[in-house]
């Protein structure tokens, strides 16, 4: 059988494909907290929770493509709240890490209810995404 990173392979396309939706979202998603500029607040605050959502899911589509669309975004939107939720908790090894640029992309410092709602639309136009590239 061959890699699934040669491309005979079925999933070659479809992996490529996935790859080329993953760079613009993950570079644009880095820099949403960077924006100062008209509607900053958002660009800053919400933006980038949607864009953090499709870009693990296309990640993780990418890394196993023969995973559930459906699962993976619902399991990409329950870990993301679940960190949401480790951001009312602060002990002195979670502060460590938030205290790197890192730590706050990954774990974030505030809690929010609003995110809730961006993680969820995040999930689905992730999960909407990965539909459209499989075709």
């Amino acid at each position: 059988m061959r890699s699934p990173f040669h491309r005979q392979h079925p999933f070659f396309n479809y992996r490529r494909a996935l790859l080329l939706s993953i760079i613009p979202v993950f570079i644009l998603g880095l820099s949403c907290p960077f924006y100062s500029g008209p509607g900053s607040y958002w660009f800053n605050n919400y933006l980038g929770d949607v864009l953090y959502q499709i870009f693990l899911i296309l990640l993780i589509i990418f890394i196993f493509p023969q995973a559930s669309t459906r699962w993976t975004s619902l399991g990409v939107f329950i870990t993301s709240s679940l960190i949401e939720f480790l951001q009312l908790w602060h002990p002195p090894f979670l502060q460590a890490i938030r205290a790197t640029l890192l730590g706050r992309l990954m774990l974030g410092t505030t809690f929010s209810w609003e995110d809730f709602l961006f993680y969820a639309v995040g999930g689905i136009l992730g999960w909407r995404w990965v539909l459209a590239v499989k075709r």
